[in-house]
């Protein structure tokens, strides 16, 4: 008799509880986030060595720049502001990982969150969201953690309640 692992079974790797302690430690390292450089246009980033073979990122936010609507497919992950502030706006409901391109959204499945420095979330495999620094003048500075490290980010458009698959990256695009 062989055992079959269930889809929804835990996987080895840090946990999201993990990332988001080890994204609240480092966004507090003052000198780390003070290294990161900062371009008044586009965001910037840098590797950094995650937890337990996880990946890691500190990302520079200029005024006005966010990600748009997208996931992390498989990767569960956490973020913590280290300076600034960011919003997140997600969907408090689990889309299908596949087989489809464009989906009808109920009313009430819209959330938001503020996220000042020092404050940082956790989420799960498929979690879709849009974060963004709405500051007019000040630049947001965060730390974000990936387990296991990103296979690709899924890019969505939305018109209201209507999201829609546009294009899938792969990790070739942003390293």
């Amino acid at each position: 008799m062989s055992a079959t692992l269930s889809p929804h079974a835990p996987r080895t790797g840090p946990g999201a509880a993990e990332l988001l302690d080890f994204a609240r430690r480092t966004a507090a390292d003052t000198e780390l986030v003070a290294s990161l450089p900062l371009d008044p246009d586009g965001r910037t980033w840098v590797r950094l060595a995650g937890p337990g073979g996880s990946e890691a990122w500190l990302i520079g936010w200029p005024p006005g720049t966010g990600t748009g609507w997208h996931d992390h497919a498989e990767s569960r992950g956490a973020f913590a502001t280290a300076a600034g502030r960011l919003t997140e706006h997600s969907l408090a409901v689990r889309l299908p990982s596949e087989g489809w391109r464009s989906l009808e959204l109920a009313g009430n499945v819209d959330r938001t969150r503020t996220l000042a420095a020092g404050t940082g979330r956790a989420f799960r495999e498929f979690h879709v969201h849009d974060v963004f620094n709405d500051s007019p003048t000040e630049h947001a500075v965060s730390v974000h953690a990936y387990y296991p490290p990103l296979p690709h980010i899924r890019r969505y458009s939305r018109t209201g309640h209507v999201l829609r698959l546009e294009h899938v990256e792969r990790p070739a695009d942003w390293q």
